[in-house]
């Protein structure tokens, strides 16, 4: 907009107040107003925020069921509260679930799951342990040498030992690697102090002839003492 001046002589200050005067001028023209929001925003906001306060939830007592996932059921109906629970039936009281006798797990079972109304193993210990050493199933082994064992698929170790026969000796040897002793020499027994051989007549001294009694190694040999003159026999 442009304002006429009517002319006149200016001094020194008159280019100055007419600078001024065009700066007033233009003003309110060239500053704008800050922007404002819309009226219609704050209205939903205001109307979204009183909505989010005022929700009410059903209220199922009486009438159904929850379960863990939001899901409702009705009454009677059958269903599984969560993923690991048993059966359970909506009645006016609430679940009702089934409490079955769940089969026992085994007591060597190293992988349980839960995920059905009873505990299931899963996997089942594959090996036994004897005296500090592991062993297949079904594997046969000797711990020592009157020992025989064998890993049985219930993993536990069963074990026979060796029941030694009497040896037919009064010396017998206990060798490495072996669990019963052995009669390295033979059947034999006492006559005395001295050990014959078993099965022959044997001549101790000059006097006196023993033999071994037939498989009672362990008793005295039966001896038979001949008349004798200065040592020897008469006969």
């Amino acid at each position: 907009m442009w304002v006429s001046m009517p002319r006149r002589r200016m001094g020194r200050m008159g280019p100055l107040l007419l600078s001024a005067a065009c700066v007033l001028l233009l003003a309110p023209s060239a500053v704008r107003p800050a922007s404002v929001g819309n009226p219609e925003d704050y209205a939903a906001d205001e109307a979204e925020r009183t909505a989010s306060e005022n929700i009410v939830f059903d209220d199922y007592r009486g009438k159904g069921c929850v379960d863990d996932s939001g899901f409702v059921y009705k009454l009677g109906e059958r269903f599984y509260p969560g993923h690991s629970n048993c059966p359970c039936e909506c009645t006016e009281d609430g679940p009702v679930c089934d409490q079955p006798e769940c089969p026992k797990l085994h007591p060597k079972c190293t992988k349980v799951e839960h995920n059905g109304c009873c505990p299931e193993c899963k996997e089942v210990k594959n090996f036994c342990e004897y005296r500090g050493k592991t062993y297949k199933i079904l594997e046969e082994f000797k711990p020592s040498p009157c020992e025989w064992c064998r890993c049985e698929p219930n993993n536990e170790v069963h074990c026979v030992v060796s029941d030694c026969a009497v040896p037919e000796c009064v010396n017998p040897v206990y060798e490495p690697e072996q669990c019963c002793p052995i009669c390295k020499n033979g059947p034999n027994c006492f006559a005395g102090t001295t050990i014959i051989p078993a099965g022959i007549e044997v001549k101790v001294d000059d006097c006196t002839i023993c033999r071994c009694h037939n498989g009672d190694w362990w008793k005295p040999a039966q001896c038979l003492r001949r008349e004798c003159l200065n040592g020897q026999s008469l006969s």
